[in-house]
């Protein structure tokens, strides 16, 4: 893991861009299978399950029995945990909600903001490979908090043709049964514009492969999308005091994502910065997914040397990190030096893997530094704000001239005329 000073890691920074940012071809494959589900619908979903996913299926939606089945890999501790994480997701995400409210004033003026939410919503679970039950509870609690009727779930099947028995529990304990064996761009294709068996949804949302960004990204303005997540990333502030053992295995914990995620410690001690680095490799060949951390943490992974914890602050806020730990000694200090970050995580004993599990703060949050402007997943995603203006005739008539006005400057002179008229029948 390379040691290097912020300034050489901001330039490095500033001429850095996303492998997927200006990929033509990644934008040519993702519009290419939006085209032709768009086109054949059911039978180019089959067809990519098949090119894509290695299996062909009967039926597109996960069957009764298939939940059945699912049942058979409970085990107490795992749906011990699994309803406590979702209790303390449920709890602290009903402190998001928001209400209606109007204000009537003396002359009559009513103003306000009418809350609603979404009716339809599409949550893609990532699949394949392994199962995130996790992810289920992240997405699928917060939009029913916010009273959305239909929620359905879209997965990638594994190689049996079945979709992760983890993934079905995690459903299941939230009571939703809508849950189709889809992947891929192919997915977010068919949650957008609907097929056969797909009915389209208004808001996509939860997190994938780069195709599933690339798919978000194109559909949207047809349906909403939460965000477009690039690769995971973890930057840990740390300093003397700080355990390398701790600090190590944290930013471990990001980098066996995927060869593409990023693990960053801003540090203030050298000494501190070679005991990671030495920690990095002990740590690393004891664990499973050996080959990604290799390969993530040679492309991605940095130690940066700052001389104050404001310098770290100041570089922390550059990054505007997905996942930022502040292990120093007094974390609360330091906190409103922090401008920018999707989940701020205090102390030694606030690993990342507590919020993306159990603590109950969403795990679905912005990536690639959109967190200069973009925020974790809420109740407040699934909620539409609809504004509500009621003036009485008296009321109208005292501004109507400052209406006109303004119309008139603008040369909507149709705007104006919609005031004009009905000040003139009051002066009639």
């Amino acid at each position: 893991m390379r040691i290097i000073t912020a300034e050489e890691y901001i330039a490095e920074w500033n001429n850095s861009t996303s492998a997927e940012e200006n990929d033509a071809a990644l934008d040519d494959a993702v519009l290419g299978i939006i085209r032709k589900v768009r086109e054949k619908q059911d039978k180019a979903l089959y067809e990519y399950t098949k090119q894509f996913d290695g299996v062909t299926l009967d039926d597109l939606v996960v069957s009764e029995k298939e939940f059945r089945e699912a049942k058979q890999f409970t085990t107490p501790e795992f749906l011990t945990a699994l309803k406590q994480a979702a209790k303390n997701i449920r709890a602290y995400h009903n402190e998001q909600k928001e209400k209606s409210w109007l204000v009537e004033q003396d002359n009559g003026i009513m103003l306000g903001q009418k809350i609603t939410p979404i009716d339809r919503v599409g949550v893609y679970v990532p699949g394949g490979k392994a199962g995130y039950p996790s992810t289920v509870l992240m997405t699928v609690i917060p939009a029913q908090l916010a009273g959305v009727k239909e929620i359905v779930i879209t997965t990638p099947p594994g190689k049996d043709g079945k979709v992760n028995p983890y993934v079905l529990l995690a459903a299941e304990l939230l009571g939703i049964k809508k849950i189709y064996k889809i992947g891929g761009a192919q997915a977010i294709a068919a949650l957008a514009y609907g097929t056969e068996t797909v009915k389209k949804v208004d808001k996509i949302v939860g997190p994938g492969n780069a195709y599933v960004a690339r798919a978000k990204k194109w559909v949207y303005g047809t349906v909403g999308i939460d965000m477009i997540a690039g690769p995971s990333e973890i930057c840990i502030i740390a300093d003397e005091k700080a355990n390398p053992r701790y600090v190590a295995a944290d930013l471990l914990s990001q980098a066996e994502h995927d060869e593409s995620a990023r693990a960053i410690c801003i540090t203030t001690s050298e000494q501190l910065a070679d005991s990671i680095q030495e920690e990095i490799v002990l740590q690393t060949s004891r664990l499973e997914r050996k080959e990604i951390i290799d390969a993530s943490i040679e492309a991605n992974g940095r130690i940066i040397i700052v001389d104050s914890l404001e310098s770290a602050a100041q570089v922390a806020n550059i990054i505007a990190a997905e996942h930022l730990e502040l292990m120093v000694e007094h974390p609360t200090e330091l906190l409103p030096q922090i401008k920018h970050a999707g989940a701020i995580f205090l102390g030694s004993y606030s690993p990342e893997p507590l919020g993306d599990y159990f603590a109950g703060p969403n795990h679905t949050l912005p990536t690639s530094g959109t967190a200069r402007f973009a925020s974790g997943l809420g109740v407040y995603d699934f909620l539409k704000k609809s504004t509500i203006i009621s003036y009485p005739r008296q009321a109208l008539e005292d501004v109507s001239d400052q209406i006109i006005t303004l119309a008139n400057v603008e040369g909507l002179t149709a705007h104006a005329n919609a005031i004009q008229i009905r000040k003139d029948d009051q002066d009639a």
